[in-house]
């Protein structure tokens, strides 16, 4: 696979209005991906956009549009959405392609476009490559005649039908009646359709993080800033928190004590509860190489297995795909319940949550804590260029500390996706040794980058 110059683990990812976020490179994308998704059939071509709540939304969803139309394609706009709800509606609109504009968890001044095929998942590397070949092309290439264009339409039912579907996903014949639920929606894409399927489920709803203002998604507050979320516990006395990050495709659970409850642990309840229904499929979970050694214990011991992939949710999704298993995430709180989405959805995820909640009648913080952790130390080294991993004296630190934790624990050194870090992770029983081992690999890689 060649090197590649736009899309990196998730989509295309930067800061607006500097390469590659520019309008110019979502003409170009729109372009592309619109001649590739269209057939030959006379059949008029569909893709849905959806967005979260930036500033440059803005700017990138009618560069978008217009590259789109000008190749013939017909456009549904959808406003603020969840990068899940996009997925699940490019399939159930009969769409050829489903387009989110979202950085995810990154702060407003980011911006970024993930694509989706017509069946919902994200596309696959060799398509994103050949978007990419044809991104380069003269403007003026493959464009349609004037009758020919596209037409456009912003629609309003793309909340309600993702609320729709979202309560679907919760039990039927459970009720959310009589719980208090603080919910921080990262002024970000759920900040409507998040607090109303749960006030909808019968829940009493204290909502934070839902004034978006263009500038402050992700900004303290969210999945990436959980004191916002336990302080709303706290004040508002909730049963239990929940927060989302600032397109909701990821969530992280709080107790009504105030303790975080991460990807893991909800992987461990779900699924362990899906086991003793008899809906777990695959006889485990997929999970990355950062969860921790502590879960895969824990499923081994009730005799499922934990399934590992590389960082990032659609190798995640890919996996479970390939082994026919039905919960899959990250540890980051991006949980996959292939039963009811095809990629990380947040508010799914906790309606599972608050299904187990709700029929264990326990309180949440007996629920929290499915297994013991066991001490993971993570640090970034950030290097100005070269390829450090490469290096003699990096590769040497690395054999000593997979020699020092000798089967007691897990190294992981990985060049992180989206910018120029290297990310060095140590997991173990020894704390002590966990902790030296990541502060000897991370020196080396300094002292080479």
């Amino acid at each position: 696979m060649g090197e590649r110059k736009y899309f990196g683990t998730d989509g295309i990812r930067g800061r607006a209005n500097a390469h590659p976020m520019t309008a110019e490179v979502a003409l170009r994308v729109g372009l592309a991906a619109g001649k590739l998704f269209s057939t030959a059939d006379d059949r008029r071509h569909l893709v849905v956009i959806g967005k979260d709540t930036r500033l440059s939304g803005y700017m990138i969803e009618p560069a978008l549009v217009a590259g789109f139309a000008s190749v013939g394609m017909d456009v549904l706009t959808f406003g603020p959405v969840p990068t899940p709800g996009v997925a699940m509606l490019t399939r159930s609109m009969r769409a050829d392609l489903g387009v989110m504009i979202s950085a995810s968890h990154n702060n407003y001044a980011d911006n970024g476009i993930k694509l989706f095929g017509p069946d919902g998942y994200k596309l696959s590397d060799e398509i994103e490559m050949k978007i990419e070949a044809m991104m380069d092309q003269a403007l003026g290439q493959g464009l349609a005649p004037s009758d020919g264009l596209g037409r456009v339409k912003r629609i309003d039912d793309a909340q309600a039908r993702y609320i729709e579907i979202a309560k679907q996903a919760f039990p039927k014949g459970l009720s959310l009646k009589g719980l208090r639920i603080a919910i921080d929606c990262a002024n970000g894409a759920g900040y409507k359709v998040a607090p109303t399927t749960l006030y909808e489920l019968g829940a009493e709803v204290c909502s934070v993080g839902v004034e978006p203002n263009g500038l402050n998604i992700n900004a303290d507050c969210g999945s990436t800033h959980p004191t916002t979320l336990i302080d709303a516990v706290k004040r508002y006395r909730a049963d239990i928190g929940i927060a989302l990050d600032g397109d909701a495709d990821r969530v992280i659970i709080c107790d009504e004590k105030g303790q975080i409850v991460d990807g893991d642990q909800i992987m461990a309840l779900v699924g362990l509860d899906w086991a003793r229904q008899g809906r777990l499929a695959g006889g485990g979970v997929v999970a990355t190489v950062m969860s921790n050694l502590g879960l895969e214990r824990k499923l081994k011991g009730e005799g499922l297995t934990l399934e590992r992939t590389k960082v990032g949710d659609r190798y995640v999704m890919e996996r479970m795909r390939q082994g026919g298993f039905n919960i899959g995430g990250e540890q980051s709180g991006h949980i996959i319940l292939h039963d009811h989405a095809t990629t990380g959805d947040g508010l799914m995820a906790a309606l599972q949550v608050l299904a187990v909640l709700v029929e264990s009648g326990q309180p949440m913080s007996e629920l929290a804590r499915q297994f013991d952790p066991v001490p993971q130390r993570l640090e970034n080294v950030r290097y100005t260029a070269g390829k450090p991993l490469e290096d003699a004296t990096v590769k040497a630190a690395i054999a000593d500390a997979e020699a020092a934790l000798n089967g007691s624990g897990r190294l992981l050194v990985r060049p992180s996706g989206t910018e120029k870090l290297i990310r060095v992770m140590a997991e173990g029983d020894d704390a002590g040794l966990v902790k030296r081992v990541v502060s000897d690999v991370a020196a080396a890689v300094k002292a080479a980058g």
